[in-house]
């Protein structure tokens, strides 16, 4: 196994999921949260260990996830108890709970960044995504409460065949709205989401999508934009760009993982899930281990599941072959949950590397 030193491999982002229960019911969600989700393990005292247990080791950004965190009656004592330690404490929310009560609890604990999601740019499109009525319009006042009291934001907006006709509108609404960035998920179709794998973009609208990604990127001056869960726009940008002659470098967010690398998963980020388990990304849904059985950071250094995601040279198939492994490494959990396999080639790239070219045309079978 070909890997590097495990100080390149540092935990630089971590989603935590306080509780699976969340006021949605979203089609695509990934843990299959609802009303009647369970809250999880972690007690408020277990939550400051956890953080304790962390912060003796890296500070990284810590993301106060769910299901919807807003549910938890001691969200923001986790949330004071993380920046007391030092983290860059951020919260993932449907936005609908946001309050200027929350607003205000948000600023006095030092949340550094609020995600709220967005699916489409009207109610139809939106409501049909999150299964709740109203919850368009909870998501727009929230992202107004949160203007008004100067708190950052960035939205994410996730998109399969049902949406993806108002991608380009739910841009712009996000940007009317004065966020700091768009992040452009591609569904890993993981919880729910399996429920709609039917309904799951591919090729060649994917690539379609991600090139008109680049072209509004390239000349965007007001807003921060990142493709999620699609690695090989990573290949993309510098193939497009140097078609194009434009030189287009992207730009990150000081927020973000801080890696300049499509798939993170396991690499600088890792998602602790509401029972304590410790995955490489918030769609793999297999465990590298348990805080309540063993210590992060022996679970992220030691776990073969971890060390796997590191080791670019066992990746199978197109990526394990391909050039722009180390920048792009396909998507792992779109990989395992297609195939069973997170080392197997990414599912929806179609791009031949040239070494599996050049075999080919020594067979006599260019294609």
């Amino acid at each position: 196994m070909a890997l590097t030193k495990k100080s390149e491999f540092i935990p630089k982002w971590i989603a935590w999921e306080t509780t699976q229960r969340c006021n949605l019911n979203c089609v695509h969600c990934r843990c299959s949260s609802d009303d009647d989700a369970p809250v999880g393990a972690f007690t408020t005292e277990k939550g400051f260990a956890l953080m304790d247990e962390i912060a003796d080791w890296v500070k990284p950004v810590v993301v106060l996830s769910g299901g919807e965190p807003l549910v938890r009656d001691d969200i923001f004592d986790l949330a004071r108890h993380g920046t007391g330690l030092g983290f860059r404490m951020c919260m993932a929310t449907n936005g609908v709970l946001i309050t200027d009560e929350t607003c205000a609890a948000m600023k006095e604990t030092d949340i550094k960044m609020v995600s709220l999601s967005l699916d489409g740019p009207t109610a139809e499109a939106h409501d049909d995504f999150r299964r709740v009525s109203g919850s368009f319009d909870g998501v727009i006042r929230g992202a107004r409460l949160l203007k008004e009291n100067g708190i950052p934001f960035l939205i994410n907006s996730s998109f399969t065949k049902r949406n993806q006709r108002h991608i380009a509108d739910t841009f712009r609404v996000a940007k009317s709205l004065g966020a700091s960035a768009w992040y452009m998920f591609m569904i890993v179709p993981t919880g729910r989401g399996e429920d709609i794998m039917a309904e799951l973009i591919g090729q060649p609208d994917y690539d379609e999508i991600l090139e008109w990604h680049y072209e509004q990127e390239k000349k965007e001056k007001d807003i921060l934009m990142r493709p999620t869960c699609a690695p090989h726009y990573y290949r993309l940008v510098p193939q497009l760009a140097k078609k194009d002659g434009s030189r287009f470098k992207r730009r990150d967010l000081t927020f973000s993982t801080g890696a300049g690398k499509g798939c993170v998963a396991g690499q600088t980020i890792c998602l602790i899930d509401a029972f304590g388990g410790v995955h490489p990304c918030s769609y793999m849904e297999s465990s590298a281990g348990n805080v309540f059985e063993q210590p992060f950071r022996k679970i992220w250094e030691e776990s073969p599941l971890m060390l796997a995601m590191r080791d670019f040279d066992a990746y199978k198939g197109r990526c394990g072959a391909c050039e722009f492994k180390n920048v792009c490494g396909g998507c792992r959990a779109r990989a395992w949950s297609a195939t069973g396999d997170y080392l197997e080639q990414e599912p929806l790239c179609d791009y031949v590397p040239v070494r599996v070219r050049r075999q080919r045309e020594k067979e006599g079978n260019p294609g």
